[in-house]
């Protein structure tokens, strides 16, 4: 596992983290390029009341408007949970060439688990994908999350 995907992998647990704090559903993002992490995101569904509030589009917004551009060439994308198929989306729509991501989502998961909707051969822009960065971590925060408000209810 490269060093860097580790360092970037956790912060995106960082900010996973936020989102736990204020009761959202852990998952954290970001986008780095050329070394410097250029966006940020976590889930904010509930906070917002905006289903697309998730931490992968919020980090690709960020990183845009930081850029003053839609292309995100030259940049990677480092999720805690491997993406569902509206982000899955936004990363080819964005033209990301690399995600990282931590955990498998079997429920939803657009890359590897349901679907693969980033390496397509008949769209425009396909996605190298590395799986499994710090997975044991990013799979910890989801399942405390779940556990504690499984309790609560």
């Amino acid at each position: 596992m490269d060093e860097n995907d580790r360092i970037y992998m956790k912060a995106a647990l960082e900010e996973a983290a936020r989102a736990y704090a204020v009761g959202e559903v852990p998952i954290g993002a970001v986008i780095v390029r050329r070394g410097d992490i250029i966006g940020r995101g976590h889930n904010r569904r509930e906070t917002w009341k905006d289903p697309t509030a998730h931490a992968e589009l919020l980090a690709i917004r960020e990183a845009c408007q930081r850029l003053g551009g839609w292309r995100l060439t030259e940049s990677t994308l480092y999720v805690t949970i491997e993406p569902c198929s509206m982000c899955a989306g936004a990363i080819v729509l964005a033209r990301i060439p690399r995600l990282v991501y931590g955990a498998q989502d079997p429920k939803a998961g657009a890359v590897d688990s349901l679907f693969d909707l980033v390496r397509r051969e008949d769209l425009n822009h396909r996605v190298d994908v590395t799986g499994g960065v710090l997975e044991d971590e990013c799979r910890a925060v989801i399942r405390e999350f779940f556990q504690e408000l499984r309790g609560k209810g």
